[in-house]
């Protein structure tokens, strides 16, 4: 029983630092893609800019497509040979990427990246195979906690090791993720046993056959309405940060980078900390409902921020909002069979992707048409809308709640 149980930690210390791995390779690239899509088209920077633009479209909405897919595999065959074979897959991938001659070669590896990168879902179910329903909300908020922390590591790093050379961050990024197949293959142990897996139809593994079963239970339906609300309006801050803060508040790059690192690290606590012992006190569905909330205030004191000292007390605020998520997923996990939890975790992932495709040009177009002087001048728009969205998420969440849950 102690072994079991030992075999159980350590995949799961193994499965945050896939999780982490996810987070951290996609970081480690960002600082040099500019200067990657220049060197191999010689274009200016905001012709670089497009183009990096479709290239972070391409790999989110092949995590769109391909994440239910990926979650039904788990299901049919297990989470450890889906798990290694992505992971071995992306290193791979980093490694093409890190060769690349043409910018077709780099769509051709950021592609790929998309559909490896999907892994999240079967991560995830492991949570919901080996952890009892009552603790998966503290666990699944570790492993946001590892997700957050590759979010600020990995800039960091990719930024470090790019001023010795573009492709750099592409080779460390492949070793990394090699690195944890290798690890995994002696560590990892298989979650699903067999007479808990179900077969595999192309029919339920795509983003609208997986929405469409999972309709079937009213509190997930209701729960990924709301996670989509709150995951487009997340959008504001991913896609338009670094361009309101120099706008508005003249920041250097070593502010922004401070800025994002303050609200990486606070999420961490949030999700790593909090999230456990909020759903020990209080529960799972006053956590997710309580919590969610504060997402409100937090964008608007963005939206009207006089000085980096008001937008820190907004990432602050914002912060506790980071506990809604993994007290979501533990109600969820909770309503959906043992055979299916794969399809969640990728239905999750796709609604959460498709915010990815749908946000950028959603929010960059926005705070475009209000930081123009010779309109109304009002950058903090996108956050206004971000602060209508996560209303409405909230709405949404609280109803489903009351429906479904139990909540007064």
């Amino acid at each position: 029983m102690d072994a079991r149980r030992d075999g159980t930690r350590a995949s799961l210390a193994l499965i945050g630092f896939i999780v982490f791995i996810d987070m951290a390779g996609i970081g480690l690239i960002l600082p040099v893609m500019p200067d990657l899509v220049i060197g191999l088209t010689g274009v200016t920077i905001d012709r670089a800019a497009e183009i990096g633009g479709w290239l972070f479209f391409s790999y989110a909405i092949m995590q769109f497509l391909w994440a239910p897919i990926i979650g039904g595999l788990s299901d049919r065959y297990g989470r450890r040979p889906v798990l290694l074979f992505t992971l071995t897959a992306l290193g791979l991938d980093y490694a093409l990427m890190a060769w690349a001659p043409t910018l077709a070669w780099l769509f051709v590896g950021r592609l790929i990246s998309g559909v490896m990168g999907a892994t999240w879902a079967a991560a995830n179910s492991c949570v919901a195979d080996t952890v009892r329903t009552e603790d998966r909300g503290r666990v699944f908020g570790i492993l946001g906690a590892c997700g957050a922390a590759g979010f600020v590591l990995g800039p960091a790093i990719g930024g470090l090791l790019g001023g010795f050379g573009v492709r750099l961050p592409f080779i460390a990024a492949s070793i990394l993720a090699l690195s944890g197949a290798a690890i995994g293959w002696f560590v990892l142990k298989e979650t699903l046993p067999p007479e808990r897996r179900r077969r595999f139809a192309l029919t339920r593994a795509n983003p609208l056959g997986s929405i469409l079963q999972l309709s079937k239970t009213p509190l997930v339906l209701g729960c990924l309405i709301a996670i989509f609300l709150m995951q487009l309006a997340s959008q504001a801050s991913v896609t338009v940060w670094a361009y309101y803060g120099i706008e508005k508040f003249a920041w250097s790059t070593l502010t922004i980078g401070l800025t994002v690192t303050l609200y990486g690290t606070l999420l961490a606590l949030s999700q790593g900390v909090a999230t456990g012992l909020s759903i020990r006190r209080f529960g799972a569905v006053p956590t997710a409902a309580v919590a969610l909330l504060f997402a409100i205030p937090s964008y608007l004191i963005l939206a009207f921020a006089a000085s980096t000292t008001h937008m820190i007390i907004g990432i602050l605020v914002g912060a506790v909002a980071g506990m809604t998520f993994p007290a979501m997923q533990q109600l969820m996990t909770a309503r959906i069979g043992e055979d299916a939890q794969g399809e969640l975790q990728g239905a999750i992932a796709s609604t959460i992707s498709l915010t990815s495709v749908l946000g950028p040009p959603l929010m960059t177009g926005i705070f475009g048409a209000y930081a123009d002087d010779s309109g109304l001048y009002f950058p903090g728009a996108p956050f206004v809308v971000a602060a209508a969205l996560t209303a409405a998420a909230a709405i949404m969440l609280i109803l489903t709640l009351k429906r479904t849950a139990g909540l007064r």
